[in-house]
């Protein structure tokens, strides 16, 4: 089961530390090419400027890839009929890139503004 922010127990209740549905479905949709098997490998595919460490810019950049594909007509703005199972609520590039923004701070656990390689294998809090 992939968790998302609905508690089906309980509707309407949000459950901190979950994925929004559509970033779950973003997840899924990702190509098996750019999946890697590791924390040292996602470190290398993300950190864009090879510092060693992956900022919020280079996170939300490599996880939104996937909203970029599915935005057909590129117009920054995941509509149902461009989601998987062609339904959903509407979902825009900027909220898509704050939904990162709050996973990314969650990991981010010595709060430097950039993650290394065990944050980055962590699950977000």
């Amino acid at each position: 089961m992939i968790p998302t922010t609905r508690d089906a127990t309980k509707p309407g209740r949000r459950r901190p530390g979950f994925l929004p549905s559509a970033t779950v479905a973003l997840a899924c949709a990702l190509p098996a090419a750019a999946q890697v098997a590791d924390s040292a490998g996602y470190l290398a595919r993300m950190d864009a400027d090879r510092n060693g460490l992956v900022s919020l810019g280079e996170y939300q950049d490599w996880m939104s890839y996937a909203f970029d594909a599915m935005d057909r007509d590129g117009d920054g703005v995941l509509v149902p009929a461009e989601q998987p199972g062609g339904r959903g609520a509407p979902l825009t590039r900027a909220a898509h890139r704050d939904r990162l923004a709050e996973v990314f701070a969650r990991q981010d656990r010595n709060h430097d503004g950039s993650l290394d390689a065990r944050e980055l294998a962590a699950p977000p809090r």
